[in-house]
This record gives structure tokens, C-alpha cells and sequence, in this order.
């Protein structure tokens, strides 16, 4: 039967999302959502789908099967809520949503929902990454001892006056680790584990923006190992995301390819087995694995393995550490109680 597809938010990573929907050969695009009408009208012509400006008018006219949401990150909880209690399937983007508040709320959507959700840390599907932790899972390199990250990046003012919403609390929730570093910080909470405790900085330091553009932190984990982490966005190029790991029996170093060093001396070496290609080849094919992966699970009695709760816990940590550096911000998104929208609360 022909899984019937929508996509609301047609910002630039709709486009991964699109041509996956258009990869899969039991998977139907029926409409796309988008508040800017004239964005929506001309995707939904070229895409020959319903074009709406309201996400519930979506769900209500077009009957979707699952809906891909793709809007900035003050609108994801909302749009996720409304969708798990049509019953509808989720495939949200990053962050699972704006603020704590808002991830229990989605948290809360998903325990009382029949349907299913998946959280876009796609990063979990690159090939080095899944062989790094197929080999921790299996103890041959002994405990991890720490791990180090790092996000080296630039971005420039025109980035953020294209989108404004992204130097924003209001609109992004916070800025290079709730936008970028995110990414980085799931791969270290899902290779050396769970985080007990967290301490960082945050700070503005190059972009005339509201947000962050450069952080440092320390995780505590649950197996008693430590990560360090340092993340700018002030940087004169887009270097490549480091993870290193140490165990009690080797080193792990993932550059886009998995480097082990065993204490023997030996080496391995794990590279991506398949690169993207066409206008957005720069993501890489992450996106499609999971997308893909999604809609095979779509009749598994348990429900999607990157769950709410992992995009809770993120949003959580990034939190603790906005807590610390800009208090005033953290506390108008956490503490203030009113306006909701089924629940969710959207100041």
C-alpha cells in the first residue's frame, strides 16, 4: 500500500527530505505546508501536490500517512503534538524542539500516540559511525576511558539574515548548539553513553547575533568516562567534525572515515561506502538512510530507536550549559507558563 507523504517547512533541509520521499518506491508525496504562501505554492507546482500555509489544515484536508516537519525550531513541537494525536507518523528535524518545556510536551505526544516518531540525527547512519559502535557495543576495545568533539565551522551575517529566526531564542531556541553542534554532542552521548552531568560556557563572540556562535563543555557519563567538547562558528572555513575516543585498548578517531589504532600497533580503517552526489551532496546520504529506515519500521510493534527522549536529552544538556551563560534567556523559554498550544508552550 502507497504511504501517503507531507512535508511542512520547505526551508532549505526539505530538500533532502523531498528527494527521499521521491526515492521510495511505496512512498507518495500528497502536499507540502509552508507559512510563506507564495514558498508553498511554488513548491507545490513544481512537486504537482496541495500547497497549505497551516499545518492542521494539512493534516485535516490531505490525510497524510507521515509528515516530515522541516520548520524552524520554535515551531517543532507544536507541529509534532498535533500530528501524533491525528495519529499521524513524524519525521522531525533537529531539535526535537525550542526548549525543555517543549521536549516533554513532545515526549508526553509520542507515550499516548499510536503513531510513530523519529528524531533527524541522521549522523547515526554515517558507515564509520555505525562501525564505531558496533565495536564499542562489543567490548573487544575494553571501557572507554573519555572522548573529545569538536565543530570547527564559520558562518557568516548573510546566513542569519536570510533565515532571521536562526540568531534567535525565540526562533532557534539558542544558536551553534541547538543549529550545528547538536549533531556532535548526540554521536557523544550515543557512542560513550548516557550524561550524568554537564559544565560549559557559552558565548557570543564573532556574529552579530543574539545566540551563541562558540561553546565549551565537559560531559560527565554514565559509565563514569568524560568528554570534552569545543564547538565555534567563528572559524575562516568549515573544518571537518572530529570524534575521539579512547578505550583501554585502542583509539578511535572519526574524520569522516573511522581511524582505530589498536595498543598492538595495528590500524583500521573504515570508510564511507557510498557519497552523495547532486546540488546538496555537501550532507551527505545520512538523511536517506534514515528516512528510508523510518518508513520500513513503520509496522514494527516498538517504536523508532532515535526516539523523543533522545532529542529531550539533548535539548536538556544544551540547557544546563545555557543556563550558566545567559540565565535571563534560559529562564524566559523554561519558567514562563503562558501562551500554550495544545500544551506546548510557544513563547
Amino acid at each position: 500500500m502507497t504511504v501517503r507523504a507531507a512535508v511542512i517547512g520547505l526551508g532549505d533541509i526539505s530538500a533532502l527530505h523531498l528527494d527521499a520521499i521521491a526515492g521510495l518506491a511505496d512512498a507518495e508525496l500528497v502536499a507540502v505546508c509552508d507559512i510563506d504562501a507564495e514558498r508553498a505554492q511554488t513548491a507545490a507546482a513544481r512537486l504537482g501536490v496541495a500547497a497549505f500555509t497551516d499545518h492542521r489544515s494539512l493534516l485535516a484536508a490531505a490525510k497524510p500517512d507521515v509528515v516530515h516537519i522541516c520548520t524552524p525550531h520554535s515551531e517543532h513541537a507544536v507541529a509534532v503534538v498535533d500530528a501524533l494525536d491525528a495519529g499521524v507518523d513524524v519525521i522531525v528535524e533537529k531539535p526535537v524542539a525550542r526548549d525543555p518545556q517543549q521536549a516533554a510536551a513532545v515526549e508526553d505526544a509520542a507515550a499516548r500516540s499510536s503513531a510513530k516518531i523519529a528524531v533527524c540525527f541522521q549522523n547515526r547512519y554515517n558507515t564509520p559511525v555505525r562501525a564505531a559502535k558496533e565495536m564499542l557495543d562489543s567490548g573487544e576495545l575494553g571501557a572507554i576511558t573519555g572522548a573529545a568533539g569538536t565543530v570547527i565551522w564559520h558562518r557568516t551575517p548573510e546566513y542569519y539574515q536570510a533565515s532571521p529566526w536562526r540568531g534567535t531564542w525565540a526562533g532557534g531556541g539558542g544558536g551553534l548548539l541547538m543549529n550545528q553542534a547538536i549533531h556532535t554532542l548526540d554521536l557523544l552521548r550515543w557512542l560513550v553513553g548516557p550524561v550524568t552531568a554537564v559544565a560549559g560556557t557559552a558565548s557570543t563572540r564573532a556574529l552579530p547575533i543574539a545566540v551563541e556562535d562558540t561553546a565549551e563543555l565537559t560531559l560527565t557519563h554514565e559509565n563514569g568516562a568524560h568528554s570534552v567538547f569545543y564547538a565555534t562558528l567563528a572559524h575562516a572555513a568549515n573544518e571537518p567534525i572530529t570524534v575521539d575516543i579512547v578505550t583501554e585498548k585502542a583509539r578511535l578517531s572519526l574524520r569522516g572515515d573511522l581511524t582505530v589504532t589498536y595498543a598492538d600497533g595495528r590500524v583500521e580503517t573504515v570508510a564511507e561506502e557510498r557519497l552523495a552526489t547532486g546540488e546538496r551532496s555537501y550532507w551527505g546520504v545520512s538523511h536517506e538512510r534514515l528516512i528510508t529506515d523510518f518508513y520500513l519500521r513503520r509496522d514494527d510493534a516498538e517504536p523508532f530507536w532515535i526516539t523523543p527522549g533522545d532529542g529531550a536529552r539533548l535539548v536538556d544538556i544544551i540547557h544546563e550549559v545555557y543556563r550558566g551563560s545567559y540565565p535571563e534567556q534560559s529562564s524566559q523559554l523554561t519558567e514562563n507558563p503562558a501562551p500554550t498550544e495544545n500544551g506546548v508552550v510557544i513563547a
